[in-house]
């Protein structure tokens, strides 16, 4: 069975890794005053996109992500004749309407792919498995390497739905940011009261920064930390000693927010791969989505496993 993956674009993993195992990506179009930006994981388009140092504009910014329209055209032009499932993982559906748009979709898609498998020459049946990763940024990553393992060994879809699923519900998102007045900044544009006026001033004023997880759909502060660098370091050393408890899937993904050349100078970042090359855990690097930029500030961090439920403990 010919089986693949999607993603959309604000779910972050690198590039070659997307190139490797051939994910289609969703991608969401971003507005900043009279430019447009196409959120779809290219790297040459993020580089431009951090480039114009659009700084506290990009908190202004308008998102279209990916239509219920462009889902199914995709899927059907395309999709539908080059394989015979595909597993669609997204975004947490609490955050963003692209899961919304892709369950929309897929009605219509699986109504209407005889005709053009037929077409084709294919009489078989199509199945789509749209599985929401409850995460965000580097969050939703532990899913997506599960998916592409799992398609590489040939399970059957029914196991490899299953085994997602329980992953998603395992899995741990991370975020650092730098500039919490940008963050209530966007959280406002957005109608989000998740970051209120007076704590982004007093953070900024004292210098604290919170350490963010998103956990089953569910965004909130875990931790703080006095600057930006001590939160990457508490981060990275959570992430260490997690790394040597034992994960629910061997890889630990971490993204940033621009030159990724940066996060070998982050403190506690050394640490990080020295467990994972202990425990023969992957680690990848990967640059966040334009999307997750534009939502949280350049600069900021985003880590991502999947683990037994536990207790945060910055």
């Amino acid at each position: 069975m010919r089986m693949g993956v999607t993603m959309d674009a604000a779910c972050d993993l690198p590039q070659a890794f997307i190139a490797e195992h051939g994910i289609t990506v969703l991608p969401i179009a971003v507005k900043i005053d009279s430019d447009t930006f196409m959120d779809n994981r290219d790297p040459a388009e993020i580089q431009r996109f951090i480039n114009r140092r659009l700084g506290n504009r990009s908190h202004a910014a308008e998102t279209e992500p990916t239509s219920a329209e462009d889902v199914q055209k995709l899927f059907l032009d395309k999709l539908v004749l080059e394989r015979d499932c595909v597993f669609c993982l997204t975004m947490t559906a609490t955050r963003s309407p692209i899961h919304d748009n892709v369950v929309r979709a897929s009605f219509a898609i699986l109504r209407e792919y005889r005709e053009r498998r037929g077409a084709g020459g294919s009489t078989a049946p199509f199945l789509m498995r749209v599985i929401d990763t409850r995460n965000i940024f580097a969050g939703a990553a532990p899913a997506i390497w599960e998916a592409a393992r799992l398609i590489a060994s040939d399970q059957p879809p029914a196991t490899i739905r299953e085994r997602l699923n329980n992953v998603a519900n395992h899995s741990y998102g991370y975020l650092v940011p730098r500039d919490l007045y940008y963050l209530r900044a966007r959280a406002k544009k957005k109608n989000d009261r998740s970051v209120g006026l007076f704590s982004a001033m007093l953070g900024s004023a004292l210098d604290i920064k919170p350490i963010l997880r998103c956990f089953q759909g569910e965004t909130g502060p875990v931790g703080k930390a006095r600057g930006f660098e001590q939160g990457a370091q508490m981060l990275f050393d959570y992430a260490a000693r997690r790394v040597r408890a034992g994960l629910l899937v061997p890889m630990v993904c971490v993204s940033y927010g621009g030159d990724l050349a940066v996060l070998e100078h982050l403190p506690g970042y050394d640490g990080l791969r020295t467990a994972c090359a202990d425990t023969g855990v992957t680690l990848l690097e990967a640059a966040m989505s334009i999307t997750g930029m534009v939502n949280v500030g350049e600069g900021a961090v985003s880590l991502g496993l999947a683990a037994e439920e536990h207790v945060a403990d910055f």
